[in-house]
């Protein structure tokens, strides 16, 4: 079993590509994922939280008005510094913690099979599948009350292994890349039906397909190398398909995602649009070995504010961080690796360093560290995207 049938980590996004406004909203995607999961799944499901996750309750919202978009107030956070918030909530949030749930126990049922790292134990392997057996159920019953099957994404899962096993020279690239893409297209055709839109689940369906797509190839091309010195199976080295075969289907699918979104009725389309029109194409550089280096934030230059605290729907202003006095030490390194492990102190713009509460600079804002906007907006005109160097 190759491992990869996954939706997790593809998208991205820059802090400083997507605007003060879409980063707020943005992050209230993330922590709003991360608390639905925790409020359906308890604690240890929010290690189940993705960035790729998030684009489910990104689609959701995308399709409905603003006056019916959900936010709350959420509790001070160690990742957000010990700040509140204002997450999304609702059925687009739910339906992406039971997506994301489901496809986690699909991803530790897999690396069990594999034996991978500490899994090759009895004991250790013999844990985790009563973790993933239990997130699936979990993840079955949330779903079905929103009225989708996760029977779907662990049918195309039990798919894989068969095909991966009748994968070998000249099979297409596309037949292993097949479950994945069923997966995909249904959660986001489902989307269209939490937002009473029902018109947009056909063409969802096929920015899906081609989501699961991209997730699988982008998976492959980076994990290649590493699969042929452990001898792992990978979808690239198995099928005997070239790189520029496979940036060519890559691209293919990047521009059929976009014909598909101009297909679909929006109700508020920047975020979805920023994401999956601008994003993706970067995501699918950064694999390949493609992406240009970015100035767009020199040392010394103005900071635009906090990427963790969030923008409401409605435009409210964000509330002013807290003043904080110093943390103790246990409490300073409890700060210390749960901004480590979230790479905040890499990727923010800024952060509250873990024992005095003064404000930091995250590394990459002293580099170029993020890809060059370069916009290639045809056929875009009015979508809204916010901090985009076009008019897009």
């Amino acid at each position: 079993m190759g491992g990869h049938f996954t939706m997790f980590g593809m998208v991205r996004p820059c802090a400083h590509s997507l605007g003060e406004k879409l980063k707020n909203r943005w992050m209230a995607h993330l922590c709003g994922l991360c608390l639905a999961l925790r409020g359906n799944h308890g604690q240890f499901a929010r290690i189940a939280t993705n960035y790729d996750g998030i684009v489910i309750s990104v689609l959701t919202e995308a399709q409905t008005p603003r006056e019916r978009q959900g936010r709350r107030r959420a509790g001070p956070c160690a990742l957000r510094g010990m700040r509140t918030a204002r997450v999304s909530e609702g059925e687009g949030a739910r339906l992406a913690g039971a997506v994301s749930l489901a496809l986690a126990a699909v991803k530790v049922r897999d690396h069990v099979a594999d034996g991978d790292g500490m899994l090759a134990r009895r004991p250790v392997a013999a844990a985790a599948g009563r973790v993933a057996s239990g997130w699936a159920e979990a993840a079955h019953r949330s779903a079905a009350g929103l009225g989708f099957d996760t029977g779907v994404l662990l049918a195309a899962a039990e798919r894989q292994p068969g095909i991966e096993a009748l994968a070998g020279p000249g099979t297409s690239l596309l037949t292993v890349t097949e479950p994945t893409e069923t997966a995909t297209a249904a959660a986001f055709a489902h989307t269209a039906l939490l937002a009473d839109r029902p018109h947009n689940a056909a063409p969802l369906a096929e920015a899906g397909r081609l989501f699961g797509r991209l997730a699988h190839l982008l998976d492959a091309v980076e994990d290649q190398a590493e699969d042929a010195a452990r001898g792992a199976w990978n979808p690239l080295t198995a099928t005997a398909t070239p790189r520029p075969e496979a940036r060519r289907l890559a691209d293919d699918a990047l521009h059929g995602i976009r014909l598909a979104l101009a297909d679909t009725d929006f109700a508020d389309p920047a975020l979805a649009h920023r994401l999956l029109v601008h994003e993706l194409p970067r995501s699918v550089d950064r694999a390949f070995g493609t992406a240009p280096s970015c100035a767009h934030q020199q040392p010394g230059a103005p900071v635009p504010g906090n990427p963790y605290t969030q923008d409401p729907p409605g435009g409210d202003a964000p509330e002013p961080p807290p003043t904080h006095s110093g943390r103790g030490f246990w409490a300073g390194c409890g700060v210390f690796l749960a901004l480590g492990c979230t790479c905040r102190m890499c990727c923010a713009e800024e952060y509250e360093g873990p024992w005095s509460g003064k404000t930091r600079h995250g590394c990459c804002h002293y580099a170029d560290c993020c890809d060059a906007c370069d916009c290639d907006c045809c056929g875009c005109d009015g979508c809204g995207c916010d901090g985009c160097c076009c008019d897009c």
